[in-house]
């Protein structure tokens, strides 16, 4: 079986939006799945690991064009500034306006033509049974829909996050007419594929209304993260964020509960130490330091996967968090099934009913604890650095076989073989 998978995120990109399809990719051929990969030709991302280079199979066809993106004049040049990332996606006023209303469903929305053109004479020559699309940018379902559309060939829609109802869609101040038409476009994808994937169930209920066909399958962690290099733990009673924070996850109950404990208790001032790893918004680095936490706080950018893997391991807490906008409950960060691994209590702050709430509890890994409930926030942090004092401060993550990424890819290849029976 021979599926062609069209991505805008691929090696050298970094960040999450890589992993899925990467790992996808690394699996497959397990399972008597050929996997083609079109990506583009020099690609303009927000962040870059060559390390992950290493992780694409050799023996893979791997299709590449060029793209042309507006962005490139509009907001940043590739070399300039690398790339500050998306956690300040809405500080562009004018140009986040343009960016809403004008290239619909995103920027990408110009490559969709070219690629059909040469995606359609690669199939008129080669035998695919599956075309798979994954987005964001949701133009990448454009073209597989156009391909669809053109070719006797089952499609499988991935969703990595929702279209028309993202959160930081309102950043991009989108008039009516842009709310429709993003509306439309992600209607027909979701009514003519045969197949929609996506990484909750909150989700899928969502897709459901329209799709016929709707699957889960959550991000996962892989072998790099289980690698059994010894660990020495923070000597300080660490507390550690990994990931892209955008201002809608920015954590003030944590912040104001922070300063309030370093007030009450000289010794947590001088054993706190917060950690943040990745592109971080404006925002949270404007609260820190209005809660007078600064020397307690290291900012320390973007790092490369197998860095950030480290970090996690090392600390004495992980942090997650959830944007605090609607339709949330389905929101799931891939960095979750890693953080499962490290072996370190997490603490979650977002909807106490959502996703991220059962998986952790099936895991016994960490606690959701909601937006406002700073009472409940203040005893857990205190209940870990009481623990953290007398070396107790551990955690025995359970059931989570199941997220590693070549059971996962077990589970899409069984999807897309079920397509073509």
């Amino acid at each position: 079986m021979k599926v062609l998978i069209i991505t805008y995120y691929w090696p050298p990109a970094g960040g999450s939006g890589v992993q899925r399809w990467l790992k996808f990719v690394k699996y497959l051929q397990n399972f008597d799945i050929e996997p083609v990969v079109y990506t583009v030709d020099d690609g303009t991302y927000p962040k870059e690991d060559f390390s992950l280079l290493k992780e694409v199979p050799k023996n893979i066809e791997i299709l590449k064009q060029p793209i042309w993106e507006p962005t490139d004049v509009l907001f940043w040049k590739k070399n300039k500034e690398q790339k500050k990332g998306v956690s300040n996606v809405g500080k562009n006023g004018l140009l986040s306006f343009v960016r809403g209303n004008f290239f619909i469903p995103d920027p990408k929305v110009f490559w969709v033509k070219p690629s059909v053109k040469f995606l359609q004479n690669y199939l008129n020559t080669n035998k695919i049974d599956v075309i798979i699309s994954t987005g964001p940018p949701h133009s990448m379902h454009l073209i597989a829909q156009k391909l669809h559309q053109k070719n006797n060939v089952k499609w499988l829609a991935d969703f990595r996050d929702p279209w028309s109802n993202l959160y930081y869609n309102k950043d991009f101040n989108q008039l009516s007419f842009a709310k429709n038409k993003n509306r439309k476009l992600e209607n027909f994808v979701l009514e003519n594929a045969d197949c929609v994937l996506t990484v909750s169930n909150s989700l899928k209920e969502e897709f459901s209304r329209k799709s016929k066909r709707v699957e889960v399958i959550t991000n996962g962690f892989d072998d790099e993260v289980l690698a059994s290099k010894e660990v020495v733990l923070d000597i300080k009673f660490s507390i550690s964020y990994i990931g892209l924070l955008p201002k809608q996850s920015n954590p003030k109950i944590l912040f104001k509960v922070l300063r309030e404990l370093s007030l009450e208790n000289s010794e947590f001032e001088k054993d706190l130490e917060i950690n943040f790893i990745g592109d971080i918004s404006d925002e949270v680095k404007a609260e820190v330091k209005l809660n007078k936490l600064e020397s307690n706080t290291a900012f320390l950018g973007y790092v490369t996967h197998e860095i950030a893997i480290e970090y996690q391991k090392k600390s004495q807490v992980l942090l997650l968090l959830i944007p605090n906008v609607e339709n949330n409950k389905g929101i799931l960060t891939g960095k979750l099934f890693e953080y499962l691994t490290a072996k370190r209590p997490i603490v979650a702050i977002g909807p106490e009913k959502g996703d991220l709430s059962k998986i952790l509890k099936e895991t016994n890994a960490g606690v959701v604890i909601n937006f406002d409930n700073e009472t409940k926030l203040k005893l857990e942090i205190l209940e870990l650095y009481q623990k953290y004092k007398t070396n107790k401060l551990t955690v025995s993550s359970t059931n989570i076989e199941k997220y590693h990424r070549k059971e996962l890819t077990k589970n899409l290849a069984s999807i897309l073989k079920s397509l073509n029976s």
